[in-house]
């Protein structure tokens, strides 16, 4: 890069659950300003429509278990976009900061001088309690919310200690479909209660978001027959059997398959 080439910058924005009116106004600004928009597969579609048209637009094809680019290629065509001088977005599902690698393509970025920002989201959790109308905690029941992935780095097994196995923990286990069986498994074995309520949301936040509530011990043959193909989000804990008090929970909640 030339020594006079200005460089651009990087923000990492969060795109909610994937409805536009779910945006934050500053990441609706950011997209409405982006030269160069670097976005993940879950993204929607009116959510990209708020880009200028001459905008180049890159879908980084980021979702779990699916073929995607690679991090290391993200991080390098963030980099060039940045080197020609180029206001870069990289738009992400969700909270940018709740399992999105952004602490790694800041530091990548950062390391290069390039400037960055980051842009919260709505995260997933926080989308399935309001579109299905219970709280993520509630005083007396839940006095605590623990956010964690179904795996760990290189695929390791679930297992996140104590504190998931209490009865007055809300737990939303992220990305957790095919590990169902043995997150139930593993939170019965440390002590939570089999009859413990439990729910699974599929494509939070989205018009089209369907949910199984459960319990704990039943939750993993139900979702093995509900057989769904969206991103999947396990809630667990006694505050998802408020969904069905709630006068916002627009659909009546079954027991045993997708409502």
């Amino acid at each position: 890069m030339p020594p006079e080439a200005r460089l651009g910058t990087v923000k990492l924005v969060g795109a909610g659950p994937g409805a536009a009116d779910l945006l934050t106004l500053r990441a609706a600004r950011a997209i409405g300003s982006a030269q160069a928009l670097l976005y993940d597969a879950l993204i929607s579609e009116e959510v990209l429509a708020l880009a200028p048209a001459a905008c180049l637009k890159i879908q980084t094809g980021k979702r779990a278990g699916r073929t995607s680019m690679k991090q290391e290629t993200i991080n390098r065509l963030m980099l060039r976009l940045a080197q020609r001088g180029l206001e870069v977005v990289r738009l992400k599902g969700g909270d940018p900061s709740i399992f999105g690698r952004v602490g790694e393509e800041q530091a990548f970025l950062h390391a290069y001088g390039v400037a960055t920002e980051i842009v919260p989201g709505v995260t997933a959790a926080s989308a399935a309690a309001a579109q299905f109308g219970f709280p993520l905690t509630h005083r007396g029941e839940s006095r605590r919310l623990l956010i964690c992935t179904a795996t760990a780095a290189g695929g390791g097994a679930f297992d996140i200690g104590q504190r998931a196995a209490e009865a007055d923990t809300t737990l939303a286990v992220y990305m957790g479909r095919d590990q169902v069986h043995d997150i139930a498994r593993r939170l019965i074995r440390d002590g939570r209660a089999p009859s413990t309520p439990a729910a699974a949301v599929e494509n939070a936040g989205h018009a089209n978001a369907r949910a199984i509530w459960s319990t704990l011990e039943e939750l993993p043959g139900q979702l093995d027959a509900a057989a769904p193909s969206g991103p999947v989000l396990l809630l667990i804990g006694d505050v998802t059997a408020r969904a069905a008090a709630s006068p916002s929970h627009r659909r009546e909640p079954q027991r045993s398959a997708m409502s």
